[in-house]
């Protein structure tokens, strides 16, 4: 139940059980608040649902109406530090039940008038959150990137012109030499690109293509692959090791997996009724 001045914030869609009970006890959410289990039904004192339909569940806690309605979002979504701060505690959370129950991250910054507007919204879904759960099950989310190092695309050291080498020949020459040593780093970005592919058929399930990172995230080292793989949890280490051994073969390239994550990449948009804030985009 919400508190005066209080908006329903939405972390996760997830199935209740006694282990998540259990857990959300000692859990705290945005602002230090504590998480509850929101139900289709208001009633939580019943035991656990026996069937993935009735213990359908949105993560919730409370979070103050003055930061999260519409007006304040726009504002807040400025400031760096409010965005960080949010984005881990939200990050957090769904990590936590992660571990403990398959999740459906929702998107950052989803709120709800009341717990009332959040259980329709969760009644509203359910079939398609209880479809979307059951394919998550078992399976968690691995990243793999490709780099290229700062220097993979600089070409070798140029031999002394001969003498009679114009200024204008040898320019030619060294852009020429530049473009032949880009080319060849690129096309051993293409063939690591096609080995991880082969790879990830073998064991993923799903895969999802993010637009290559740039800027501060990635340094001086250019990102050309950003993929997200949905892996079952039982293959997850043979996924890795044939990853780890596939980057041998690419010395020029730096072949790095990240996770293991809750699966956001393969998550759905937030259901939205029309007291919902929508982050800007």
């Amino acid at each position: 139940m919400n508190t005066s001045g209080s908006l329903t914030y939405v972390y996760a869609v997830t199935h209740r059980t006694g282990l998540l009970d259990d857990a959300l006890a000692t859990l705290h959410g945005i602002g230090q608040a504590p998480l509850r289990l929101l139900c289709p039904t208001a009633d939580t004192t019943d035991p656990v649902p026996s069937t993935p339909l009735a213990s359908l569940a949105f993560v919730a806690s409370d979070v103050p109406e003055q930061d999260f309605n519409e007006t304040a979002l726009k504002n807040h979504f400025e400031d760096l530090q409010w965005l960080e701060h949010v984005a881990r505690t939200h990050h957090d959370v769904v990590q936590a039940v992660a571990a403990r129950a398959a999740v459906l991250p929702l998107r950052m910054a989803t709120v709800y008038q009341d717990d009332h507007r959040a259980r329709q919204a969760l009644s509203a879904q359910q079939d398609v959150f209880t479809q979307r759960l059951d394919q998550l099950r078992a399976h968690t989310e691995y990243g793999v990137k490709i780099y290229l190092a700062p220097d993979a695309t600089q070409p070798p050291p140029a031999a002394t012109a001969p003498p009679a080498t114009s200024p204008g020949k040898a320019y030619l020459q060294a852009r020429r030499a530049q473009r032949h040593s880009r080319d060849a780093v690129y096309q051993q970005a293409e063939l690591a690109a096609e080995a991880i592919e082969a790879i990830a058929s073998r064991h993923a399930t799903q895969r999802v293509r993010h637009a290559p990172q740039r800027g501060e995230l990635t340094g001086p080292e250019e990102n050309v692959l950003n993929d997200a793989y949905l892996i079952p949890d039982d293959q997850a280490g043979q996924f890795q090791a044939a990853v780890a051994d596939a980057a041998r073969g690419f010395p020029d390239l730096r072949i790095e997996v990240t996770g293991p994550w809750a699966p956001y990449s393969f998550a759905m948009p937030a259901p939205g009724p029309a007291d919902a804030p929508e982050p800007p985009s």
